[in-house]
């Protein structure tokens, strides 16, 4: 990793180190790099105080976060150190360019703190190499050799000719002087600044001025620099143009883009809109808008979403030699992570063949091929989202001997089998016989079949005699038995020898006691002898072991009998005895057969304590354990979740608890126990209840003391600062006198909120007072008073506070629900009673109800009988205070009474009435008015809100009749009910007379006739339509609307209208089957008639799909 590079400053400036504030303890700092070298920036980040890891960012500028660019030229470290808990980022940039200079910035964001610091990144040119030897430059003059001739310092000369630095440090302020002066000054700069070269400074100035921007003709407002958009989401990019008419082009690098469902062109005025829809990487480019000559440049970038860590590692417990695969399941197909070894990348150029990496869809696995001691530590899995982790331990393999060899004596020509079992079927070895390799032969042979290993020695000689012995390889171990030569002397004297049996089970004491394993083979060859050859039977307590056949049974022959049970069973176990009888004699002996097994599980796998990186658990011991004492235990545990089992322990465990440590804080683990004895492991225990490693919380924070009386005293307080993964189960009170230490639990369970009070204290006693949080993982330290508390009652006046909007008078709809809540204060409890109207309030239907704090009126259903002044007095002792509430129950008022039509005169008819009887318990403030023509007999409001009991109604139609009606209202509404007035105004005509003829009804009967026919209509799928014609006939006809022949029903997407003979077929958004032949029929007695129309209904393609077809 390159080395930070210390900026460059002004001589005599001093430096000062940024403190550090928040949660930094270093910063970066601002910097000035040289083009084409590597610059690291450094930030750390004290997580002591956190309950979470924090989220670090680099950004450039305001918002463009670097972690998506991270690569060959922006890399990024993290570093945890554990024991001072802080976190360590690095930002590399490799092989700066100019492009890289500008402002960046840092942030840090923890759960509840966020912090962030700023920094400066500039590039200079990487510097010219100078001369060494400053003499190497100088020439001499003539032809007599180096010493010869002048010094000729014209070659030293021409090198500083070149040198332009101290010119171009000058130039940057003169550029800006010449930039706003006008040309007539050029030579009085120069002059006055010492410049020689006039000519080229105004060449440079020139191309300074191209540069700079000018107001574009084309366009009003341009894009904006850059754009940034989610990975999935659309961005909009608009400009607006001075000539709405005219036509622009959109560019993405260089090459025109077309309109599409992904690419949306938007027209509106002067605006031009580009929408880039369900945006992805390879919309990450540049875009142009070009309008005619001009353009307007910008730059999008898509940013991914954080790719999170779904699935978290597990930890690891192998063997050295053993294959490890840490697997880590990722949100999103196809994602990058980068895996970690104690602060040090993995990956295929630095791995070698020891690790191998493994993508499956969104499973990635690190794979150790074979584990060492090496690859012990701390794995992670980092993504840009998140990260998981976890520990490797490997310890060295052990090798168990599951049958060892047995001493051999075997007598000539016969066959001599050593044979051993080992618990790794993959270890080969060596036999050795005094030392030395034995090599097989014809006569011997070596075999190797799974775990076991065979040394056959066939035709034995005396020469085979000797140590045997077999070393697996690669480990400091040797099983080592003799090979005896039994040679045999044949007697050639007849004689009678009794019967003699050869067992010699060795077992413990000699009681002959043979054990075998549940399950496994028991072959026992025993020898026999005696002359003639005896009579062999074997008994299991009185019943005869039958020869040669079932599970147990025994074969013999002449010198051997062997007893055997295939598959040994629990039954199978007790006393046997074998007898041998000839002429000679007889010869018995008892043995005892014993089956063993694995143990049973322990039970009761519990967990007894945690603590914030570990947990003790306990279980009780096995009910069965196989026969033979229990060895010790194994240990077991995974992570809530996964399905991978760690190991704990290699070697047995002898004690029934165990504390498993190096855990991580706030993660969820499951144990499981075996049991081992001389046979083997059993099978696992049932999984523990899910348990948390986590630490006691911090004390409680701001504890005070809210209220005391004579026997309690109530506290409260705040959650302590650090609470930790476990949480927080309650809190305990805790109290003593003061100059006791006898401290008194006030409380029997945890209270959750962050108060309490105290009850049953000593009247004037001075008591001290503690509070300590609670969780899974025990007791935090306590919280407690710094001073004594006296516990005694302090009086304090009554005093009600009246809310705001209960200071006016309140008021209420007859019906509605009442319901005032005054609060008060006051030392002892103070006592409440209310009053209506001065007199104590008694009243079944309003209801009152008090506390420490308040007083509560309520009125379920409000009656006009409710209204009145109600009172609250609260006293303690002889203070007392009081506060009224004024409450008015209103309804709408009656109607007005004794409306009458007062005169007529023209067209005007002057009304009068009185206030109704009943105003509703509330001001009348107005008055509606009504007309109605005595022929249509037609209501019309004439006047509103009309303040006094009487008004003139103007532009009445001479020669009609006119009822009026009044309707009184207040803050309700209308009356339910008007005043209708008792007389009638007639408006008559003055100065006209006219003798109307005698009345004659005419016969207005006739069929019904269509007046105006159904038009055909042509309707956009979707858009609400209707279809209208005119019909008349006396008696009023029967309308029936129909679709192809079809009466059309109560149908919701159809609505029919029928107003003074207008028909009207009202259709709701029509759909293509819609379409068809419409009719509409009227009917009454003396006949009908039919119109009809044809409605056809198309649906419009949008732009794109018609662009495509």
């Amino acid at each position: 990793m390159p080395e930070p590079q210390t900026p460059e400053r002004a001589p005599g400036e001093d430096h000062q180190p940024s403190q550090p504030s928040g949660i930094f303890v270093e910063r970066p700092q601002s910097a000035t790099a040289t083009k084409g070298k590597d610059i690291t920036f450094v930030a750390k980040v004290d997580s002591s105080n956190m309950a979470k890891k924090p989220t670090m960012k680099w950004l450039k500028g305001k918002w463009l976060d670097l972690g998506s660019k991270a690569g060959k030229h922006l890399q990024f470290k993290e570093v945890y150190d554990r024991n001072t808990k802080i976190y360590t980022y690095e930002m590399s940039i490799i092989k700066v360019v100019d492009g890289d200079a500008g402002s960046y910035r840092c942030e840090v964001t923890a759960k509840n703190k966020c912090d962030s610091s700023p920094f400066e990144v500039s590039v200079q040119a990487a510097p010219e190499e100078q001369q060494d030897n400053i003499l190497e430059a100088f020439k001499r003059s003539g032809d007599g050799g180096e010493d010869a001739g002048e010094l000729d310092f014209s070659a030293l000369l021409k090198k500083r000719e070149k040198k332009p630095k101290v010119v171009e440090e000058a130039e940057v302020d003169v550029f800006l002087i010449l930039k706003d002066a006008k040309p007539c000054d050029y030579e009085r700069i120069a002059f006055e600044y010492g410049i020689t070269d006039l000519r080229g400074l105004l060449k440079r100035l020139k191309k300074m001025k191209k540069v700079e921007p000018k107001k574009s003709d084309a366009f009003l407002r341009k894009l904006d620099a850059a754009y940034s958009v989610d990975k999935g989401k659309k961005i909009h990019l608009s400009v607006e143009v001075t000539d709405p008419n005219t036509p622009v082009k959109w560019l993405k690098n260089g090459q025109e883009v077309k309109p599409s469902a992904k690419y949306v062109f938007e027209s509106v005025g002067n605006k031009r809109t580009l929408t880039i829809n369900k945006c992805n990487q390879s919309d990450d480019a540049a875009y142009e808008c070009v309008v005619g000559e001009e353009k307007s440049f910008t730059e999008v970038f898509v940013k991914e979403p954080p790719v999170t860590i779904t699935k978290l590692l597990d930890d690891a417990h192998t063997v050295v030699g053993q294959k490890v695969e840490f697997e880590v399941e990722v949100s999103e197909e196809g994602a990058n992570v980068k895996w970690m070894k104690d602060g040090v990348e993995l990956n295929k150029e630095t791995a070698g063949s020891r690790y191998r990496f493994k993508k499956d869809g969104r499973r990635h696995v690190l794979i150790v091929n074979e584990a060492t001691k090496e690859d012990i530590g701390m794995y992670h899995a980092l993504t840009n989202g998140g990260e998981s982790k976890a520990e490797l331990e490997v310890e060295d393999k052990e090798l168990e001997v599951l049958q060892s060899i047995a001493d051999l004596t075997v007598k000539a020509a016969e066959q001599a089998v050593f044979k051993c079992e080992v618990s790794d079927e993959n270890v080969k070895g060596k036999w050795l016989k005094d030392g030395v390799e034995v090599r097989p032969s014809d006569r011997v042979k070596i075999t190797h079949f799974g775990r076991t290993h065979k040394l056959m020695i066939d035709d034995v000689k005396p020469s085979d005699a000797g140590d045997y012995s077999f070393v697996p390889d690669g480990y400091a171990l040797s099983l080592s038995a003799k090979l005896n030569f039994l040679e045999i002397k044949i007697a050639y004297v007849p004689r009678e020898d009794p019967p003699k049996i050869h067992l010699d089970a060795g077992g413990p004491g000699g009681d002959n006691t043979i054990t075998v394993v549940a399950g496994n083979k028991l072959s026992l060859d025993v020898q026999i002898t005696g002359e003639p050859a005896p009579t062999v039977c074997w008994r299991k307590g009185d019943q005869v072991v039958p020869e040669g056949e079932g599970r147990v049974h025994v074969e013999s022959n002449k010198s051997l009998s062997s007893f055997i049970i295939e598959r040994a069973e629990k039954d199978d176990e007790g006393r046997y005895s074998i007898s041998v009888t000839n002429a000679a004699g007889e010869d018995v002996v008892e043995l005892n057969v014993k089956i063993v097994d694995v143990p049973s599980p322990p039970e009761n796998v519990r967990c007894t304590s945690v603590g914030e990186y570990s947990g003790a658990i306990a279980w009780d011991p096995p009910a069965f354990d196989g026969g033979v004492p229990i060895k010790g235990y194994l240990m077991e545990r995974r992570k809530v979740g996964s399905s991978r089992w760690t190991k704990l322990n290699f070697d047995v465990h002898e004690s029934t608890a165990y504390e498993a440590k190096r855990m991580i804080e706030g993660v969820l683990y499951e144990m499981r126990v075996f049991t081992v004895n001389g046979v083997g492991t059993s099978e696992p225990s049932a999984t523990s209840q899910p348990f948390m490693p986590i630490a006691p919380t911090g004390e409680p924070t701001r504890l005070t003391v809210d209220d005391v009386t004579d026997t309690t005293c109530a506290l409260k307080w705040r959650p302590p600062e650090k609470i930790g993964a476990g949480g927080i189960d309650g809190y305990i009170v805790e109290y003593c006198k003061e100059g006791g230490d006898q401290w008194v639990q006030a409380n029997e369970e945890p209270v959750v909120n962050n108060q309490y009070r105290v009850k049953g204290l000593p009247v004037g006693e001075r008591m001290l007072f503690r509070v300590t949080a609670v969780n899974i993982a025990g007791r935090s330290p306590p919280a407690t008073l710094p001073q004594a508390v006296t516990i005694r009652e302090i009086v304090e006046n009554p005093k009600i506070r009246v809310p705001r909007h209960l200071r006016s008078k309140l008021t209420v709809r007859v019906g509605e629900k009442v319901n005032l809540v005054l609060p008060f204060q006051g030392k002892p409890r103070p006592v409440a009673t209310w009053s209506k109207d001065g007199v104590l309030l008694e009243d079944k239907a309003v209801g009152t109800r008090t506390s420490d704090v308040d007083a509560i009126l309520f009125i379920r259903s409000a009656e006009r009988s409710h209204s009145g002044k109600y009172t609250l007095s609260v006293q303690v002792e002889s203070a007392l205070d009081s506060a009224d509430l004024h409450i008015q129950v209103v309804e709408e008022p009656g109607p007005p009474v004794a409306v009458r039509v007062a005169d007529v005169w023209g067209s005007n008819a002057a009304l009068e009435w009185k206030p109704p009887k009943d105003d509703g318990n509330c001001e009348i403030i107005g008055y509606t008015v009504h007309k109605a023509d005595m022929k249509t007999k037609d209501w019309f409001t004439v006047v509103e809100h009309n303040r006094r009991p009487g008004c003139t109604v103007s532009d009445l139609v001479m020669g009609n009749e006119y009822l009026f009606r009044v309707f009184s209202e207040n803050v309700c509404g209308l009356s339910a009910e008007p005043g209708i007035s008792q007389n009638t105004a007639i408006v008559t005509k003055t100065g006209l007379s006219h003798n109307r003829a005698p009345f004659k009804e005419a016969d207005v009967n006739c069929s019904p006739k269509f007046t105006a026919p159904l038009m055909d209509r042509s309707v956009v799928a979707g858009y609400s339509t209707a279809i209208s014609c005119a019909v008349r006939g006396y008696p009023k006809p029967k309308i029936i609307w129909m679709k192809n022949n079809m009466i059309i029903s109560e149908d919701p997407k159809f609505l029919m209208q029928n107003n003074q003979g207008v028909l009207t077929l009202n259709i709701r958004k029509p759909g293509v089957y819609d379409g068809g032949k419409y009719s509409c029929r009227a009917a009454n007695d003396l006949g009908e008639d039919v119109v009809e129309c044809k409605l056809e209904v198309h649906v419009v393609q949008e732009k794109g799909a018609a662009a495509k077809n």
